[in-house]
């Protein structure tokens, strides 16, 4: 009876005082109420404030907007607590446990309904707008959203700029007075600066308060939306959504009953709690995919780490022949990486090796007119070049026991690849391609589109819904980054959508920290094709005037398949640099791309980060270790062992002279028996790390 008399008073009133909800294990408090008819959030840890008074709603097209003028309705509160199992993850069962607090508004003037939807779970909160169906909102435009996260100090910050169309970046670390987009060089050229000292960075966001609370803000299940970047003034440090628009400068069409994607704010005293969180995941849908035996992870190498290097050329002719390629006059110039020929010496490595694919890039025609030239119709992803035979290939490689992958460079025309895309599909499933790595690299065609918009976010997650009709999983690249799509369609196995290994071949590559800061930002919506396992470091090998190099020791490559969960891995490296470190080689081929428990033992954003994962359906377990710039020693329990249980511990780790910079390639390899009582002691030379694997000694 209390709860009625309640709720009638707010729907006389409007008045409310603040509603709270707490996390399962109450050390964290969301409260909520409205501040003159605006609606308003703040956000404690263990009685310690995270979020500060912050406002929320949303900016509409033409009409009045949805962020003041509200009395509240009505409030539900309840409880949620189950498990489910992903298809392919870091472990096989996730637990979904939150209190939920639904807040129902009205629009007193236009009789407008919103509900605000709260989730409080044990590393974080997350909240989404609910726009159910009624006759005074039905079809509407959102120019902005009002949702702010205002923060309580000049916190240390790991950010990348809000360039709409890449993510492609080395991350910053400073303070967050610090940040500008002025002195960068954006790849679209945007600074984003605002009046006052106001910044666009893109989320996630990764913090650390002064003293010493981790903070990261992000979204979950964007779908039907752009992606939120977020403008932060460096003065008051007052943060809030920013929408990307589309060609036009509207941010999203919609119509009712629809949602908003979550926003999420995650908090700890523990930096372990954010890097291993399943928030994001758990946020969003379960599988719509009812028969997922098809949906297998894969190991894998190709034809793509030889053009980055300048060994090969992705097209067949050469750019000299470009007026030619029009008339299928193509002449090669013996360079063509995707070849008949080389992609059978890669379908026999993989065979020899254990890996499950082969991909290989530059098989179709029209390499030779596809970037920067902004054209509407380059690729129609079924025509192979001369010298590659299709048919031939996928004969010989099913007869290895090898998959192939398949490739699709749109060069930003997403019109034309939509046009061909069920040709394509039907292409692979006719040769027996399980598996395409999409590419969107350019501008985006619709033109004044961008890779973060509206109508590309629809596009990737079509792209996985329609792969999924056709049983094929999907590796999008240069596509927008994930927010967890994956659980409701799990043939989306992974993707790019940051600054990948091949910059470290081409350019001034990735700096020692930057896998340190990855898995905080890049991998909580979901996994990274980051292609690992560069062991030839410095590319002069290739040429001696070349200067670029991997930021990293050979031993930090071999603990990055441990640290940069993915059920799709890469050998990205030559097979010939294989063959010459063999001894190194055997962690690749061991190491399982699936797993049945990950514990995250040590994590410091943009520092260090040590992880040990257990492989599914078998009893070894698998560590990787790595740092930043700095050299580090640390010592490791093996508690998470089963008792009782003797293993062989294979170390693969730096040698005593190693150094990413002056001997990235020094490196030993030893063994030791160990149990759940043992330790090991790790060190790491200056951007280096260590790889161990366990296995049950009988």
């Amino acid at each position: 009876m209390k709860s009625i008399f309640s709720i009638c008073l707010f729907l006389f009133t409007g008045i409310l005082s603040a509603q709270s909800v707490q996390s399962p294990s109450k050390n964290i408090t969301l409260e909520f109420k409205l501040i003159g008819g605006k609606p308003s959030y703040t956000v404690n840890y263990k009685n310690r404030p995270v979020i500060l008074e912050s406002l929320m709603g949303l900016k509409l097209k033409e009409t009045t907007d949805l962020a003041s003028d509200f009395t509240v309705a009505e409030i539900k509160s309840s409880t949620f607590n189950a498990s489910w199992q992903p298809v392919l993850g870091e472990q096989s069962n996730i637990v979904n446990h939150y209190n939920e607090m639904k807040v129902a508004l009205l629009q007193q003037k236009t009789d407008r309904k919103l509900n605000i939807i709260f989730r409080v779970f044990d590393e974080g909160i997350a909240f989404r707008y609910d726009f159910p169906q009624q006759k005074s909102l039905n079809y509407f435009i959102i120019s902005d959203e009002v949702t702010q996260f205002n923060l309580t100090g000049d916190h240390k910050v790991f950010w990348i700029p809000g360039d709409y169309d890449s993510q492609e970046y080395v991350y910053n670390e400073s303070k967050l007075s610090e940040i500008d987009n002025d002195k960068l060089n954006l790849n679209n050229g945007i600074a984003l600066k605002t009046i006052g000292g106001r910044y666009v960075v893109q989320s996630p966001l990764m913090m650390k308060s002064a003293d010493n609370l981790y903070l990261n803000i992000f979204e979950a299940a964007v779908v039907n939306y752009p992606v939120m970047h977020l403008n932060v003034n460096v003065k008051t440090f007052k943060t809030s959504a920013q929408l990307v628009p589309n060609a036009i400068g509207d941010k999203a069409y919609l119509q009712t009953p629809c949602v908003s994607p979550w926003r999420t704010v995650m908090v700890s005293d523990d930096a372990r709690d954010i890097v291993c969180s399943k928030m994001i995941l758990n946020l969003n849908d379960p599988s719509k995919i009812d028969d997922t035996s098809w949906i297998k992870p894969m190991k894998y190498v190709g034809i793509w780490w030889e053009m980055h290097v300048g060994k090969s050329t992705w097209d067949f002719a050469g750019s000299q022949n470009a007026q030619n390629a029009a008339d299928q006059a193509l002449i090669p110039t013996g360079k063509h990486g995707a070849t008949t020929e080389n992609t059978k010496r890669y379908i026999d490595f993989a065979a020899k090796n254990g890996f499950d694919g082969v991909l290989v890039e530059g098989w179709n025609v029209g390499w030779e007119d596809w970037f920067g030239n902004w054209k509407e119709e380059v690729f129609d992803f079924v025509t192979p070049y001369p010298d590659f035979d299709i048919a031939a290939i996928s004969a010989y490689a099913k007869a290895k026991g090898v998959k192939m992958i398949m490739h699709h460079e749109t060069s930003g025309s997403v019109a034309n690849y939509e046009r061909h895309m069920d040709r394509a599909f039907e292409n692979m499933v006719k040769y027996g391609y399980p598996a395409v790595k999409s590419g969107y690299v350019g501008r985006i065609i619709p033109r004044g589109e961008f890779h973060d918009g509206q109508t590309m976010v629809n596009h990737f997650n079509y792209a996985a819904r329609r792969a999924a009709d056709y049983k094929l999983m999907i590796n999008s690249h240069e596509s927008s980054r994930p927010t967890g799509y994956g659980r409701t369609y799990p043939n989306y196995i992974a993707a790019e959508a940051a600054r990948g290994n091949e910059f470290n071949a081409w350019s001034t590559g990735n700096p020692p920290m930057h896998e340190t800061i990855l898995p905080f930002t890049r991998l909580l919506g979901g996994p990274m094709d980051y292609t690992p396992g560069i062991f030839e470091i410095k590319m002069n090998i290739y040429d001696p005037a070349k200067t670029e190099q991997v930021h990293t020791t050979l031993t930090k490559q071999l603990a990055l398949y441990i640290t940069m969960y993915s059920p799709l891995q890469m050998a990205a490296d030559l097979p010939e640099n294989y063959e010459k470190y063999a001894d190194a080689f055997q962690f690749i081929k061991d190491v399982a791309v699936d797993w049945q428990e990950s514990k995250y033992l040590e994590a410091e954003p943009g520092d260090y980060l040590t992880v040990v994962r257990k492989a599914k359906n078998s009893e070894k377990w698998f560590l990787g270790a790595i740092t930043d710039e700095n050299a580090r020693k640390s010592t490791i329990a093996l508690d998470f062992l089963p008792k009782g249980q003797k293993f062989k511990a294979i170390i693969y780790e730096d040698g005593k002279d190693a150094d990413w910079q002056k001997n990235p390639k020094s490196y030993k390899i030893r063994s030791v028996e160990v149990n759940s009582k043992s330790k090991i002691n790790l060190v790491l030379a200056p951007g280096g790390g260590t790889a161990i694997s366990f296995e049950p000694v009988k």
